[in-house]
């Protein structure tokens, strides 16, 4: 298994340092390696140097368990304990961090809607329930601003926006962004926290314009908007903390990058059965036709 491990990284590093590092000969080594290998040994070899490069093709975002599903997809047969067994081996561990952690604010009880979506996070079609927050990101000496909305459908960014604010244009133009981009139905329902900016008067008027019911969590609960906080962690790990943004600039494209070209498109989520949310979208409307 050592020699199969060695035999992996040639070209990488050097033999003498690799088979001191493993505590093995080289004389041992380079006997095994005139001998022909087996299956399992080839296997082996194959599978660990596609962990690698999936590993570091998806930015090191991806741990065991989605790099499995990914391996498989392509054909590549293998199990959780053998990748995590190689990612233990390499050194390799997916960004991961704790959980969010929920500061409450002052709580204020004025267009406080009801808890219509009480913790029911799964919907049968798309744009039948949605849920919104905001977030902050370091950039440079201050603070950028982002608000989101997520189709509880597929798990999918229909709507963001980012500003160096966090008034009630910012939600708004999230707000805007998903009812361009989706045929919304009245009875929708929008799901947020009890933010000043979700209480406003212009943001109650853009949701009855649209026969959009909105729901809002309990007050101190964060839980009642879970999916939105697990998102922006999910941002945050993956993204955020991997890089040093100077400007409002860099800080938009890399949300960018991260919303509309990995995580809509290619990211395989839990929630969906490890198909991306534009995938389990297209699957959907699929087998509707």
């Amino acid at each position: 298994m050592k020699y199969a491990f060695i035999a992996s990284l040639l070209g990488e590093y050097a033999i003498v340092k690799m088979c001191r590092w493993l505590q093995v000969s080289r004389s041992g080594f380079y006997r095994w390696r005139v001998r022909e290998p087996s299956c399992r040994t080839l296997q082996r070899v194959l599978v660990t140097k596609a962990v690698i490069n999936t590993f570091h093709d998806y930015n090191q975002r991806y741990g065991a368990p989605r790099i499995v599903v990914e391996l498989n997809a392509n054909n590549i047969p293998c199990s959780l304990n053998h990748v995590a067994e190689i990612m233990r081996e390499r050194g390799l561990k997916g960004r991961n961090g704790k959980r969010f952690k929920y500061q409450p604010s002052p709580e204020a009880m004025s267009q406080v809607a009801d808890n219509l979506l009480a913790r029911d996070f799964k919907a049968d079609v798309p744009n039948e329930k949605w849920v919104s927050d905001i977030t902050y990101i370091r950039a440079g000496d201050s603070w950028v601003y982002l608000a989101v909305i997520i189709d509880l459908f597929s798990r999918q960014v229909v709507g963001w926006a980012m500003d160096e604010h966090m008034k009630v244009d910012l939600i708004l133009d999230a707000f805007n962004m998903a009812r361009a981009k989706r045929k919304v139905s009245p009875g929708l329902i929008l799901h947020s926290d009890r933010g000043v900016q979700y209480r406003s008067w212009e943001y109650q008027q853009a949701l009855e314009s649209g026969g959009i019911k909105p729901s809002m969590s309990r007050k101190g609960n964060c839980w009642d908007n879970a999916v939105a906080e697990s998102f922006f962690s999910r941002l945050k790990v993956e993204q955020v903390y991997a890089e040093d943004y100077e400007t409002f600039g860099e800080a938009y494209q890399s949300v960018f990058e991260y919303i509309e070209l990995f995580y809509n498109r290619v990211r395989r989520h839990s929630a969906n059965g490890y198909r991306s949310p534009d995938e389990y979208e297209q699957q959907h409307y699929a087998q509707r036709a």
